[in-house]
């Protein structure tokens, strides 16, 4: 009865260690997804609540070299007479290594030219630096750097423009700039 018990045990015990081998990655992955949709969320609810200064300190280096603080947080400002954000909706997320793509539908209000409800729709792109998701969704040179190393990715998910919509009669109707 004990060495029935024992080889139970054991045999449990490879069983569990085979199962958490198999499902330790896909944890993984649920986690850095997680993650990414967080810092999402949390760099919109910055960019709604007007708080720019924050929203600078989550771009990636690179970015960050580029453009300083002030001349980033004016550009928003300014930015902020034509718009205001009222939601997200933060689709699939997909991650690989330090790159993640998030595709995202942000709406909110057009204040000028016209007044209309809006609704942009654009992957959002982070890097990962320092154990930190960074967005680099306006960067497109710092996207195509961290695409550059990992080609699958970059074939899979390939920079896309964003789309603007305006609503009309109760329809999302695609806004196109004429130049």
């Amino acid at each position: 009865m004990r060495i029935i018990k024992k080889e139970l045990q054991a045999a449990l015990t490879i069983v569990l260690g085979i199962a958490t081998i198999l499902l330790v990655p896909s944890f993984a992955r649920a986690s850095e997804e997680s993650e990414v949709r967080s810092t999402v969320q949390q760099v919109f609810k910055q960019l709604q609540s007007r708080d720019y200064g924050s929203v600078y300190d989550s771009l990636p280096s690179s970015t960050r070299n580029r453009i300083s603080r002030e001349r980033f947080v004016t550009a928003l400002k300014r930015a902020q007479e034509s718009y205001a954000l009222d939601s997200i909706n933060i689709g699939t997320v997909r991650v690989s290594g330090n790159v993640a793509v998030a595709d995202t539908a942000l709406y909110g209000r057009v204040i000028t030219p016209i007044t209309a409800e809006g609704k942009i729709v654009v992957q959002q792109y982070l890097v990962r630096e320092d154990g930190k998701w960074r967005v680099a969704t306006g960067d497109r040179s710092t996207i195509q750097q961290f695409l550059k190393s990992k080609p699958g990715f970059a074939r899979k998910f390939p920079i896309r423009q964003p789309q603007l919509y305006v609503k009309q009669n109760n329809k999302w109707v695609e806004f196109r700039f004429r130049g």
